[in-house]
């Protein structure tokens, strides 16, 4: 097992595809989180006087010291997501496009053993994407947001590893998405345009007109962002077993989609039911390719 993750590694150095994915990753979590923190650094200009009151109030703290960083944090980190998921894409339906999926298949005892190795491998990969990307989301957060809103030691260890293990699953699901439609550029684009926009209208449609504010909670994207997204919404109480009572629900919803994870029920909540959803396309992806024709 080690040589053919050694293999799997050489074989991923050897490509562009893990930096060239994590040039975009890295700008892009840095500007979002830098525009979240513009936005969120007045609180009370955001939300409204009365609205900033009643939370503050609700949480027991002054309205200045709320930890309005974790919210743009929260952004930054959740659109960098989907370079993970794009660079999970390439694992097998790369070696498909390019043809080396016979010699993958062919070198290792079995198929099940390459596909072991290639999923060690990439959990790797997606550990040391969301070190980074938490880092320069981090970055544009410290940039924006006064010292009162930036997150306590603990709530950054929180996005830390909420963030990790968000870039670990969101490259599983990338790969089981690939082995499953065996196309880069036919899954790209779809979980792209899915992940950017049809999921988010479908969200906000749910919110508008049918008054759903659990849509997101369920859906992929909504789960993958909120396992650091409902981070900043627990620590406003509009998430997780703690929400106050006297909380407006769309007051809760419109801090939930502020921290990244409208419809969120939790962080954990989110890591499960994203996981569920990686399991459905890796497992399918897995039985795929121990089956499937390689010459």
């Amino acid at each position: 097992m080690g040589r053919l993750i050694k293999a799997e590694i050489r074989k991923t150095l050897s490509t562009k595809s893990w930096w060239g994915l994590m040039i975009p990753a890295v700008v892009f979590s840095f500007l979002f989180a830098m525009i979240w923190g513009f936005i969120v650094g007045d609180i009370n200009d955001y939300l409204g006087g009365s609205d900033a009151r009643q939370l503050a109030s609700l949480l027991g703290v002054e309205l200045g010291n709320l930890p309005v960083g974790l919210l743009a944090l929260g952004h930054g980190v959740n659109i960098g997501t989907l370079f993970p998921v794009i660079f999970g894409v390439y694992a097998l339906a790369g070696e498909y496009a390019k043809k080396t999926i016979t010699t993958t298949f062919l070198t290792a005892p079995n198929r099940g053993a390459a596909l072991t190795a290639k999923m060690i491998t990439y959990i790797g990969w997606g550990a040391i994407y969301g070190v980074i990307i938490v880092g320069s989301a981090s970055l544009g957060t410290v940039l924006t947001v006064d010292e009162v809103g930036i997150p306590s030691a603990g709530e950054w260890m929180a996005v830390l590893g909420g963030g990790v293990l968000a870039t670990i699953l969101a490259t599983l699901f990338g790969i089981g998405v690939g082995a499953v439609w065996k196309s880069v550029v036919g899954a790209t684009i779809t979980l792209t345009i899915w992940m950017l926009v049809v999921e988010n209208v479908l969200v906000f449609a749910a919110f508008g007109w049918l008054e759903v504010r659990w849509l997101g909670g369920v859906l992929p994207n909504g789960t993958l962002n909120g396992i650091v997204g409902a981070i900043g919404a627990e620590a406003f109480g509009a998430a997780g077993v703690t929400v106050p009572g006297d909380l407006n629900e769309d007051l809760q919803w419109l801090l939930q989609f502020t921290a990244g994870a409208p419809g969120a029920f939790s962080w954990w909540a989110a890591a499960l039911i994203f996981f569920a959803w990686t399991m459905v396309f890796f497992l399918s992806g897995w039985a795929a390719n121990k089956r499937r024709d390689i010459t």
